[in-house]
């Protein structure tokens, strides 16, 4: 997710894709830029009507008049006010329209992506492009586009109104233009980088903080607080020094600015006052208008700035929001066939698979699963038997072999559907912050809570759930965190059950419980793997010698197949293996 700052303080091939999502909004964004126009326009008449006041009627004490020409100001006052509420009320309501879409677009595409991408990409940077880059979005058009088209129209008509009325001192005040617009150039092309830099150093924050308060019991337990103080201070050090970077160009700035704009104020009342005193070629109407446009030239040129960075911002923000919209990591669901009311009959054919290119974790493995067989995996960490579940429900695409249900590739099958038939019970079961209900039916409208309550009761757990407070509506706070280890995995059972699958996958979903909690998913896991194929990652040898068959892998390949009793009468991997294990609980 490393972005490149390019040299260009504008990139109009990524306007022009951010404005796409302007058209669904035509009459807000035709509102805005009227109001815009209308506003340069209302600008340029304020100091046009006080020159001829000053002029026509002060100096010629033309009372009536007078009166007449201010309750006409007054009128374009309020104009300017009434449009100034619509362009800023329309500028705000389109951006946030337009960065609701964005954001929904945005976790949609997230939604698809392929499991590797997570394993990749740090949660906190996500969780950044999602939230705070899209908001910044928002900025583009409620502070920064119309905004700075609205500044350079009022230069503009303020530029020819000075031509117009007195070309001497409009001359005067042009002389400092070049160098006021070079030097808001170079401030654009600087503040671009530093803004990058921060917008770089908040997603690092935010992964950072998101990381250590999830692992907040690791960090405890293992007393890394001041290791991890210091690693904070680090990276919050960097935020610093990337804001500073920020202010020091705004410091260098505006005090130019402001120092360029108040010699050339202070020139033009000078050489205008000279004038109005020895000659008829500058009026004391023109210098006090003078003295008010320069203001309202100036005044844009920093703002248009200020304004300017805060549109890089928002495309900056853009670029990164679009580098996630544009990836490739997207699950390919080419399936063509609805999977529907499987008999649970699975095919591993030669199946080679390789997280990372050259380091095959699955070396060619063949096995057949018959429908409603119960077939346990077996082997040491890192042989592969959770890569199996994952290729199952084609989280990765393999390289090469095939993998059947029903005798038909899996690639044929629409992903949803797919998954519809396959139920995945995990070690590390993870459970929203919301109701226990909600957590085991995934807020499906099919599921009621009556057939949650009756499937609870089937494979005993209802009195469990009974036994907290409020029930089945318990919120069980984030990740599951006020329920233990093996009431997480009773409710993953729950879950699984009455999803009603064709397939049931179980990974080790007794590796981490007490001897209570395993009596009743054990009991659980007699009653939902009755009568459907069942695939069961096992650690402990002792819960799977009912199993059907039971394979062992060692090194992505399968070194033993068969029955407990024919795997033990072998006096292989299998029988070594639950020999160490017996030996141990016995020990214990």
């Amino acid at each position: 997710m490393s972005e490149k700052v390019s040299g260009n303080a504008f990139d109009l091939k990524l306007f022009k894709r951010l404005m796409t999502y302007v058209k669904k909004y035509r009459f807000e964004f035709v509102l805005s830029t009227i109001s815009v126009i209308l506003l340069a326009i209302f600008a340029a008449v304020r100091p046009t009507l006080l020159q001829k006041i000053v002029d026509d009627y002060i100096l010629n004490k033309n009372v009536k008049q007078l009166l007449n020409y201010s309750l006409l100001m007054l009128g374009v006052l309020v104009a300017e006010v009434i449009f100034q509420f619509l362009f800023t009320y329309f500028a705000n309501w389109l951006g946030q329209n337009i960065v609701k879409n964005i954001r929904a677009q945005l976790f949609e595409r997230i939604l698809k992506f392929k499991m590797s991408y997570y394993t990749n990409n740090p949660v906190g940077k996500l969780v950044t492009r999602v939230v705070s880059d899209i908001e910044t979005i928002a900025s583009i058009f409620s502070q920064g586009l119309f905004t700075i088209i609205s500044e350079i129209l009022q230069m503009v008509v303020i530029m020819g109104v000075m031509l117009w009325m007195n070309w001497r001192l409009a001359l005067i005040v042009f002389a400092v233009l070049p160098i006021i617009i070079y030097a808001t150039k170079i401030f654009q092309i600087k503040i671009k980088s530093a803004f990058q830099d921060v917008r770089n150093q908040v997603a690092n924050l935010n992964s950072f903080v998101q990381e250590r308060i999830s692992g907040m019991k690791i960090v405890q337990l293992f007393t890394r607080e001041k290791i991890e103080y210091d690693k904070f201070m680090e990276i919050n050090e960097k935020h610093k020094k990337a804001h500073i970077r920020t202010v020091w160009y705004y410091s260098i700035f505006f005090p130019i600015a402001e120092i360029l704009s108040s010699i050339t104020l202070g020139v033009v009342v000078w050489y205008g006052g000279l004038n109005a005193a020895v000659s008829e070629a500058t009026t004391p109407g023109d210098i006090i208008s003078f003295i008010m446009m320069s203001s309202m030239l100036f005044r844009p040129l920093r703002q248009i700035a200020d304004k300017f960075n805060t549109l890089q911002m928002g495309m900056v923000a853009a670029d990164r929001v679009f580098k996630v919209l544009d990836d490739k990591a997207e699950e390919k669901d080419l399936g063509t066939i609805t999977a529907e009311n499987f008999k649970g009959n699975i095919s591993f054919d030669k199946v080679k698979f390789s997280y990372i290119e050259g380091e095959p974790v699955l070396k060619g493995i063949s096995f057949d699963v018959k429908q409603g067989e119960n077939v346990a995996v077996v082997g040491a960490t890192g042989a592969g038997k959770s890569t199996i579940i994952n290729l199952l429900n084609r989280f990765y695409d393999i390289d090469s072999g095939t993998i059947s249900i029903d005798g038909t590739n899996i690639n044929q099958f629409t992903l949803q559907s797919l998954r519809d038939q396959i139920s995945v019970v995990l070690q590390d079961v993870f459970l929203f912050s919301d109701s226990i209900l909600n957590n085991i039916t995934l807020n499906d409208k099919s599921i009621n809570e009556e057939e949650v309550i009756e499937a609870a009761k089937k494979i005993g757990i209802h009195e469990f759930i009974m036994s907290l407070p409020n029930n089945y509506h318990y919120n069980v706070k984030e990740r599951g965190g006020m329920l233990s280890v093996g009431q997480r995995q009773l409710i993953a059972f729950l879950r699984a059950y009455v999803s009603k699958p064709a397939i049931l996958v179980l990974d080790e979903a007794t590796s981490s419980i007490d001897a209570h909690s395993e009596e009743l998913i054990q009991k659980a896991t007699d009653t939902i793997t009755k009568g459907r194929t069942s695939i069961i990652i096992a650690h402990r040898l002792a819960t799977i010698k009912k199993a059907d068959k039971i394979i062992v892998m060692e090194k992505g390949e399968i070194v033993e197949m068969g029955t407990h009793k024919e795997l033990l009468n072998k006096k292989g991997y299998y029988s070594k293996l639950y020999e160490m294990q017996f030996t141990s609980a016995m020990a214990s």
